[in-house]
């Protein structure tokens, strides 16, 4: 139940470059959101998440991710999930999600 975050920005492609590693559950959602709604209070712009080192997502941490995207749709800007692994892409194709998300 740990979640460790990282970002940058990439001032060519104009987005935040983010690596999320462990789990996001109802004890690490919390601080995803709170990373991320710094993150587009600093700059709003698209949010390009690698999940190669997510191994866990629940319904709290799928309800955040929604969250996130309305807010940044609103500004006409994308979250890109990337290198999902085949749990968390299952999990968002059981449920619909990956016709919601960008999903590479």
């Amino acid at each position: 139940m740990i979640l460790h975050i990282k970002d940058s920005f990439d001032q060519e492609k104009d987005r935040w470059m983010i690596h999320l590693d462990g789990e996001i559950d109802v004890y690490t959602v919390g601080n995803l959101k709170e990373h991320f709604y710094q993150l587009l209070d600093e700059r709003m712009a698209d949010l390009e998440v690698d999940c190669s080192s997510l191994t866990y997502i629940d319904s709290t941490g799928l309800g955040a991710l929604i969250g996130i995207r309305g807010k940044i749709a609103e500004e006409e800007k994308k979250l890109i999930l990337l290198n999902l692994q085949p749990n968390v892409r299952k999990l968002l194709r059981i449920t619909g999600l990956d016709k919601i998300f960008i999903v590479k």
